[in-house]
């Protein structure tokens, strides 16, 4: 049905948070996301303390290059999401502010098959933010992650920039 349909109402996609607090419910939701469904990038593990992620971008005639490799464009869009999301939900989303900053992205080698890249969130990193946004209010911090060809070859590597600061909560009247 369109919008046009019903007068003054307006067509709402769900949010994320929307489909479900757990790891299972998310990387399915993701699994089905268009933006990862039409590249072929699957969420093969997310861990249920959202710690740990494992994410594979499939090698067929569809999501080729002009030269017969992984599109670029691709190699970036299956790390999007991750960093933020994965520390986010560590930090907790009702406390802390997390947005990608700044990304970047290096090509090493040409991708000539399926490729992956693995997320790990650790302890020392989620302390480390949050005792520099206790302390100045706000932090920058850049994560990095490797993209690996199904034989181990380094494909690219791609930096994320997250800004995450303390949610300014208005004091109890």
């Amino acid at each position: 049905m369109s919008s046009a349909a019903l007068p003054g109402r307006r067509l709402r996609f769900p949010r994320w948070q929307e489909f479900g607090g757990s790891a299972t419910t998310v990387r399915r939701f993701l699994n089905v996301w268009p933006p990862f469904a039409f590249t072929g990038v699957r969420v093969e593990h997310l861990s249920d303390d959202f710690r740990e992620a494992r994410v594979r971008l499939g090698f067929s005639p569809l999501h080729r290059n002009y030269v017969g490799t992984q599109f670029g464009g691709s190699l970036f869009a299956m790390t999007d999401p991750f960093w933020m999301v994965m520390v986010l939900r560590n930090l907790g989303d009702r406390d802390y502010v997390v947005w990608d900053k700044a990304a970047e992205i290096e090509f090493v080698t040409p991708g000539r098959s399926a490729v992956t890249a693995e997320f790990v969130v650790t302890d020392a990193v989620l302390e480390e933010l949050r005792a520099e946004t206790a302390e100045k209010g706000k932090t920058l911090r850049w994560f990095e992650t490797e993209v690996r060809g199904a034989d181990g070859t380094l494909v690219a590597r791609v930096r994320k920039q997250l800004y995450v600061r303390r949610k300014v909560t208005a004091p109890a009247v």
